[in-house]
C-alpha cells in the first residue's frame, strides 16, 4: 500500500471523526451551561463533565484489548451508533421539560461506555494505515479534529442556543454519529482483512492482553514516568475543562462564552495544521518541555481579570502551546511501543493518563463552589489581599485556581526535562534503526563473500 493510499484512507475516516467530535463539542458545551443556568453552581457543570468521561476512563483498557483482537473499524462502527443511542436517551429524558438534571445521567453514562469502544480502535488504527514517518502527521490531524470541538463546536452552540433548545442541539450530535460510522464503512474492508490477520496470530485470553498491554508500558520506564508525570498534567488541564465555563458565565453569557472558546481554539487550529504540514524529525522531548512551559505561563493568566480580553488572549496561547506538547507526547510513546500490542497499550495509557482528569473533574466543582470562591467575595479571607491582584467576586476564585496550576504546569516541564529515561525514549527508535542497518550491512557482506567464495 503506497503512503498517499495510506493516507487517503485514514484520512476518510478522520473527516468522520472530525464531524463526530463537532457534534460532541456541541452536547459537551450546551449541557454545561444548561446545568449551570438551572443551578448556578460549578459543581454542576463539573458533575456533567465527570459523567461524560469517567465510563471512558473505567472502560477504556477492555476497548484496548478488544482493539487487539477485533475487527477495529466494527468496533468504531459500533461505539458511534452506541454513543448515537445515549445521546437519543437525554433527548428522551429532556422531552418533559424537567429541570432535573439527574434524568440525563443516564444517557451521558450510556454514550461514555461505547466511546470507550470507539476510541482505542481509532487510535489503534492509525498504526494500520500509516509508517512512522507519518505519525506525526496522523497526530496532528487527529488533534486538528480535536480542536474542531474548541474551534467550531462552541461557536456554533453558543449561537444556537439564543434561538432553539438544548434537545435540537442534540439532534445534531447524534445525526454526527451515525456520519462517522458511515465514514468508516466506507473504508472497512481494508481495516477488516488487518483485524483478521492479527486475530489469526494470537488467541489468548482477554485478562492476559491487559496484563500484556500494561508490561509493554512499564517494562519502558521512560515511557513509564512519562504517562504518571502526563496525568498529574491533565489533572490541571482538567481543571481548565471543568472550571472555564463557570468562571466566564460568571461575568457574562453563553453566546460570549461560546465565542471565547471558539477563538481560543482557533490557536490549537492553527498549530495543528502545522504540525501536520511539516515533517519533524526528533527534538520531541524539547519540543514537549518547551510547549508545556508555555502552556503553564499562559495557563496562569487565564481570567486574572474578570473580563473577555483576560480571558482571549492567555486562552488563545495556551491552544496555540498545546498541540505541539500533544503531539510529540504521541511520538515518544508509540514509537517505543510495538504495533500489534498498540490498542491495548493506547487504552491502559489513556486511563493511566485520564486518571488525572477524573479527579479533578471530581474535586473542581468542591474547590470552587466551598474553598476557593468564598475566600474571594466580598468580605472573603483574601478579599483585602489577593483580591487586590485576581478581583472580588463570583468567579475570582476559579481564577486563582488557575494561576496556580499554571505555575505547578511549569514546574512539572522542568521534571520532564531533567528525567534522562524520557530522553531515552528519543534516541531508543533511532538506535533501534541504526542496529537494524548494521544488521543488514553485514548480511549484504556475508552474502557478497558467499558469492565470491562460488565464484572462485
Amino acid at each position: 500500500m503506497s503512503e498517499s493510499k495510506s493516507m487517503l484512507r485514514f484520512f476518510v475516516i478522520w473527516v468522520g471523526e472530525l464531524i463526530s467530535t463537532i457534534g460532541s463539542g456541541l452536547t459537551a458545551f450546551a449541557l454545561g451551561v444548561y446545568a449551570f443556568q438551572i443551578t448556578g453552581q460549578a459543581s454542576s457543570t463539573a458533575l456533567i463533565v465527570l459523567l461524560t468521561f469517567l465510563p471512558a476512563f473505567l472502560l477504556r483498557p477492555f476497548g484496548g484489548v478488544l482493539a487487539d483482537r477485533w475487527d477495529r473499524s466494527m468496533l468504531m462502527i459500533i461505539g458511534s451508533v452506541g454513543s448515537a443511542f445515549g445521546i437519543g436517551l437525554i433527548m428522551l429524558m429532556m422531552t418533559n421539560n424537567s429541570h432535573h438534571l439527574s434524568l440525563l445521567y443516564p444517557g451521558l453514562i450510556l454514550s461514555s461506555c461505547f466511546v470507550a469502544i470507539q476510541n482505542p480502535a481509532f487510535k489503534a488504527s492509525v498504526t494500520d494505515y500509516l509508517s512512522k514517518d507519518q505519525y506525526a502527521k496522523a497526530s496532528g490531524l487527529v488533534q486538528l479534529a480535536g480542536s474542531a470541538q474548541f474551534l467550531i463546536a462552541p461557536l456554533l452552540a453558543g449561537f444556537l442556543m439564543a434561538f432553539v433548545k438544548v434537545k435540537y442541539i442534540l439532534m445534531l450530535d447524534l445525526l454526527s454519529f451515525v456520519l462517522s460510522a458511515l465514514a468508516v464503512v466506507m473504508v472497512r474492508s481494508t481495516i477488516k482483512q488487518i483485524a483478521v490477520q492479527k486475530t489469526s496470530v494470537e488467541q489468548s485470553h482477554f485478562i492476559k492482553e491487559l496484563v500484556e498491554g500494561f508490561k509493554s508500558i512499564t517494562e519502558n520506564r521512560g515511557v513509564f514516568v512519562l504517562v504518571l508525570l502526563v496525568s498529574l498534567l491533565l489533572f490541571y488541564i482538567g481543571l481548565i475543562q471543568a472550571l472555564l465555563a463557570p468562571m466566564v458565565l460568571s461575568f457574562t453569557d453563553a453566546k460570549t462564552l461560546g465565542t471565547l472558546q471558539s477563538v481560543c481554539g482557533f490557536g490549537m487550529l492553527l498549530s495543528s495544521i502545522l504540525i501536520s504540514m511539516k515533517k519533524r524529525k526528533g527534538n520531541n522531548v524539547k519540543i514537549l518541555c518547551v510547549s508545556m512551559a508555555l502552556m503553564g505561563l499562559f495557563f496562569a493568566f487565564i481570567g486574572i481579570m474578570p473580563n473577555f480580553w483576560a480571558v482571549l488572549i492567555p486562552g488563545f496561547l495556551f491552544f496555540v502551546a498545546l498541540p505541539f506538547s500533544n503531539s510529540s507526547l504521541d511520538v515518544l510513546i508509540r514509537q517505543n511501543i510495538s504495533n500489534e500490542k498498540q490498542g491495548r497499550a493506547w487504552s491502559l495509557i489513556s486511563v493511566l493518563t485520564y486518571f488525572g482528569s477524573m479527579v479533578a473533574y471530581a474535586c473542581a466543582g468542591f474547590l470552587a463552589d466551598h474553598i476557593c470562591n468564598p475566600l474571594f467575595m466580598p468580605n472573603g479571607v483574601l478579599s483585602h489581599s489577593l483580591g487586590q491582584f485576581f478581583g472580588v467576586g463570583k468567579g475570582r476564585g476559579i481564577a486563582f485556581i488557575f494561576f496556580i496550576a499554571g505555575l505547578l504546569v511549569i514546574l512539572l516541564a522542568i521534571l520532564i526535562y531533567r528525567s534522562k529515561s524520557i530522553h531515552a525514549l528519543e534516541t531508543s527508535d533511532q538506535s533501534d534503526r541504526e542496529n537494524l542497518n548494521d544488521n543488514l550491512r553485514q548480511l549484504t557482506r556475508h552474502e557478497m563473500e558467499k558469492v565470491k567464495c562460488s565464484g572462485t
